[in-house]
């Protein structure tokens, strides 16, 4: 059974002033090693992580970016442009499916989500060779990224637009969303801006 990986890479990064996903990171949860660990640019860190669950995965990234169309390639993803990427992540996310249409389930992480463990890619991936139609992994009773459809979702997740991905499609699922319970708080740690690559004993409370 065949389940692909998809990388959301294609997002301009705007909330935290460009170039996000080439930003380095120092702290590195997937190797377990903490703040001193070895810097890596952000994108490739989540990359890495879902490579290693997947190694069949493709990375979405906005036409024309070629520094980080080569930093993913380089960690080992097929790296494809998305031309509508502007219009939103709905339409990269239609443009991944699109161009592995032959698979039999996906797992959609999100590039600026570098701390999901690869175990946990690999119990969503495991959820959809069970049989389950969609699975996501919640951490303390509240449900994260990254998600798994199966084939059965194509149609839809082709159909996608805007910046909502498929978060509606994940709502409407009911009973069809398997809940995958992981010890791994990444699957809701994200980053939009600046302050989110602080370590989390460190971060200044939200206002």
């Amino acid at each position: 059974m065949r389940i692909v990986g998809i990388l959301l890479a294609a997002g301009s990064g705007s909330r935290f002033g460009g170039d996000k996903l080439r930003h380095p990171i120092r702290e590195n949860l997937r190797q377990g090693l903490g703040a001193t660990a070895n810097a890596l640019p952000l994108g490739v860190a989540a990359c890495r992580n879902l490579i290693d669950a997947l190694p069949d995965s493709i990375a979405v990234v906005r036409v024309g970016d070629v520094a980080l169309n080569a930093l993913l390639g380089d960690a080992g993803a097929r790296v494809i442009e998305c031309a509508d990427a502007a219009s939103g992540m709905g339409r990269s996310l239609a443009c991944a499916i699109a161009a592995t249409r032959d698979a039999d389930g996906w797992v959609v992480a999100l590039a600026d989500m570098p701390w999901v463990s690869a175990a946990t890619i690999r119990a969503i991936a495991g959820a959809l060779q069970a049989g389950a139609m969609l699975a996501a992994p919640s951490f303390n009773g509240v449900r994260g990224n990254p998600v798994g459809f199966s084939s059965a979702c194509a149609e839809a997740l082709m159909r996608l637009e805007g910046d909502r991905g498929a978060r509606d499609l994940v709502a409407a699922a009911g009973a069809l969303l398997q809940i995958i319970h992981v010890d791994d708080a990444g699957v809701l740690r994200d980053v939009d801006v600046a302050a989110d690559l602080q370590p989390r004993a460190t971060r200044p409370p939200a206002a």
